[in-house]
């Protein structure tokens, strides 16, 4: 061995881990052995074939990555796009115009259980008018004091003809129950009270004319539905069916039989 030879181990640079491709021993036998004796055993060579599996398996795991990643955004988008279809923005109810009577055909309240006050047709003038008013009925007047003259007058009852004297002016009524005084003839003109009709002949000394007080005052107590004999000048006092007071002054008698009548003034106070 030369001095100028390069000593293995000594600050050469260390092989390379493939020989240098070539023909086999070509001119080089002494290279290659020396290569591959002293470095065979020391370093030994890499096998190819495991680099080329790992880079092939890397490209492999990278592509199906990348496929999962293209399905998976591809899903996502379909979805978002279908959703942002059906669920599209929908106007408030509270900003839907009132018409004035009903909703449209075909038109969506987008709650078809709820349906907002505001949005309630209204009332078309055939509904408004649907119902009758009720009938207005004029006030009843008020009533009048006890004593009030209601009426006042001459009065004259005939045989054929009675008197109501709670109607004004007196008339005779219909109804025979609602007449309170007849005339009849027997020996004389006699006064005869209907029913539930009080009479008295007032007496009094100092031929006074009785006032409403002094009728009310004895006409309960002294009062009867008795038939009287009448004279003239002759003052009855009287409580109606109806509960009103009145007074008989015995005017004229006249007539006979069927002709028999009475004049009377009469006053007739209200109850």
């Amino acid at each position: 061995m030369n001095s100028e030879e390069p000593r293995q181990g000594q600050g050469w640079p260390a092989p390379p881990g493939h020989p240098p491709a070539g023909p086999a021993n070509g001119g080089h036998e002494g290279y290659g052995d020396g290569y591959g004796g002293g470095y065979g055993g020391g370093y030994g060579a890499p096998p190819p074939i495991v680099v080329t599996r790992a880079s092939s398996h890397r490209g492999a795991w990278i592509g199906a990555g990348a496929t999962l990643v293209a399905a998976v955004i591809g899903v996502v988008g379909t979805y978002l796009v279908s959703t942002g279809n059906d669920a599209g923005p929908t106007p408030p109810q509270a900003q839907t115009p009132v018409t004035s009577s009903a909703t449209p055909s075909g038109a969506e309240t987008g709650d078809d259980t709820t349906v907002d006050s505001a949005q309630s047709p209204e009332p078309t003038p055939s509904q408004e008018t649907s119902t009758p008013p009720a009938k207005q009925t004029s006030a009843a007047p008020p009533a009048k004091p006890g004593g009030t003259e209601e009426w006042k007058g001459a009065l004259v009852i005939t045989y054929t003809d009675d008197k109501d004297l709670d109607s004004a002016p007196p008339v005779e009524s219909e109804i025979r129950a609602e007449n309170d005084f007849s005339v009849y003839p027997f020996g004389g003109h006699m006064l005869r009270p209907g029913d539930d009709v009080k009479a008295l002949v007032w007496k009094d000394s100092t031929n006074k004319t009785p006032s409403y007080e002094d009728c009310a005052r004895d006409i309960d107590t002294l009062g009867t539905s008795t038939e009287t004999e009448l004279k003239t000048g002759m003052v009855v006092c009287a409580a109606t069916n109806d509960g009103r007071l009145a007074r008989l002054t015995v005017k004229e008698l006249a007539g006979l039989a069927s002709d028999t009548r009475a004049v009377f003034d009469v006053v007739v106070w209200s109850r």
